[in-house]
C-alpha cells in the first residue's frame, strides 16, 4: 500500500480565494497533490481568521505580489513546473494582473488553468457579484427546497459553493490533467457554480419532463411532501429523519411506529395528510433516543438528526473514523478512500518562493 494518495506527483498552484477554491485545494491536497497556495504578501489571506487547521491544511504557502515584476517572474517559474492552477477571481482580474491563461500557457503549454466563478467566464452575469444563495436561486434549486407558502430554506452553502462549485472544479482539474498527460496540451477549465448546480438537478429535470414532478416546493416525494420522506419532532425537542421510500422500508417504518401495515397506501397522496398526522403524533410521544433504539439496525431508514458536534461522536462516524482531531480541531478525513493509495492530512508550511522553486525541479 502506498501512502500519500492517488495524486502524488501532481503539482498545483492555488490562488488565495474564498468560497469553493480553498475546499478544492484541501480535497486535492488530501488526495496527494502538492498544492502551493499563493497569498498576498503580509500573511493576511482568505479565511485567515479560521487558522490553518481545516480549509488551508496540507498546503505550502508563499507570498507573491502580482504587481511586482520580480514576483511575477517567480510566479511564471512556478507555472512552468506545475500541472495546474486554480483561481476564483471575477472574470478579467487575472488578465489585468498579467497572469491569465495566455501568458501561463506560454510559460507551460501543459498547464491546466482552473477558473471558479458563480456565473461563469461568459454570459450576461459574468461580471455581477453573487454568493451561493444567488447561484442556486437562479438554477431552480433553491425554489424547490422549503415548506409550501414559506420562503425557501437556505441549505447552508453546500449545494452551490461546494456541490456545484468545488466538486466540479476538482473533477475538471483531474480530468484535464489526465488529458494533458495524454496529449501534452493543457486547457482552461471554466467551472461555474450555476453549471454544476444545474447538473446536480438532472434527476429533477427528468422527473419534470415526464410530468412526475410538480414545479413547486413541498409537493413531491423527495421535497418533504411525502410523510415517509421528511423530518419529525420528538418528545425531547430532537428530530428524526425518515427516508422510507421503498415499500419494504415503509413497512418497517409502520412496524416500528406500531401502525397496522394495511392502514395506508403509501404512494396515494390522498392518504398523506392522515399519515403525516399519525406519524407526527407517534414520534412526538417519545424522545429521539427511543426512536434511534427502535429503528437502529433496521431497514426503516429512520435516523436521528444530529448536530455538528453530535455527529463527531456518533458510533456511525467513530466506527468508520470519519472525523479526526488535528491541532485541536475535529475535522473530516480525506475522501473518498482508496485501497492502494490512501489519502492523508499533511502538515502545511510557509516558505520563500526561492525554496519552493528549488524543490520543484523543472520537468
Amino acid at each position: 500500500m502506498s501512502s500519500g494518495g492517488p495524486l502524488v506527483g501532481v503539482r498545483l498552484i492555488e490562488m488565495d480565494a474564498i468560497g469553493p477554491v480553498p475546499l478544492c485545494g484541501m480535497i486535492l491536497s488530501g488526495l496527494g497533490a502538492e498544492v502551493v497556495r499563493v497569498e498576498r504578501p503580509g500573511g493576511q489571506s482568505a479565511y485567515s481568521d479560521l487558522g490553518e487547521a481545516v480549509l488551508h491544511r496540507g498546503r505550502t504557502t508563499i507570498g507573491l505580489d502580482m504587481k511586482s515584476d520580480a514576483d511575477r517572474e517567480a510566479f511564471f517559474a512556478l507555472v512552468a513546473r506545475a500541472d495546474g492552477l486554480i483561481e476564483g477571481m471575477r472574470p478579467g482580474v487575472m488578465e489585468r494582473l498579467g497572469v491569465g491563461p495566455a501568458p501561463c500557457h506560454a510559460a507551460n503549454p501543459r498547464l491546466v488553468y482552473g477558473r471558479m466563478t458563480g456565473w461563469g467566464q461568459t454570459g450576461p452575469f459574468a461580471q455581477v457579484a453573487g454568493h451561493d444563495i444567488n447561484y442556486i436561486a437562479m438554477t431552480g434549486a433553491l425554489h424547490a427546497i422549503g415548506k409550501a407558502g414559506e420562503p425557501p430554506t437556505v441549505p447552508l452553502n453546500l449545494i452551490g459553493d461546494y456541490g456545484g462549485g468545488t466538486m466540479f472544479l476538482a473533477l475538471g482539474m483531474v480530468s484535464a490533467i489526465l488529458s494533458a498527460r495524454a496529449t501534452g496540451r493543457g486547457q482552461v477549465v471554466d467551472a461555474a457554480i450555476v453549471d454544476g448546480a444545474a447538473s446536480m438537478l438532472s434527476l429533477f429535470h427528468a422527473y419534470l419532463a415526464t410530468g412526475t414532478w410538480q414545479d413547486r416546493p413541498a409537493s413531491n416525494f423527495l421535497d418533504g411532501a411525502a410523510p415517509y420522506y421528511r423530518c419529525y419532532r420528538c418528545a425531547d425537542g430532537g428530530h428524526v429523519a425518515v427516508g422510507s421510500l421503498e415499500p419494504q422500508f415503509f413497512a418497517a417504518l409502520l412496524e416500528g411506529l406500531g401502525i397496522d401495515k394495511g392502514r395506508f397506501v403509501q404512494t396515494d397522496p390522498a392518504c398523506w395528510p392522515e399519515m403525516e398526522r399519525l406519524f407526527a403524533v407517534r414520534f412526538a410521544s417519545a424522545p429521539r433516543s427511543h426512536w434511534e433504539e427502535v429503528f437502529g439496525g433496521t431497514d426503516a431508514c429512520v435516523s436521528p438528526v444530529l448536530s455538528l458536534r453530535e455527529a463527531q461522536d456518533h458510533p456511525v462516524n467513530t466506527g468508520r473514523e470519519v472525523f479526526v482531531e488535528r491541532d485541536g480541531v475535529v475535522q473530516a478525513q480525506p475522501a473518498p478512500r482508496f485501497s492502494l493509495t490512501p489519502g492523508t492530512i499533511r502538515n502545511g508550511e510557509a516558505i520563500a518562493v526561492e525554496e519552493l522553486l528549488a524543490r520543484w525541479e523543472p520537468r
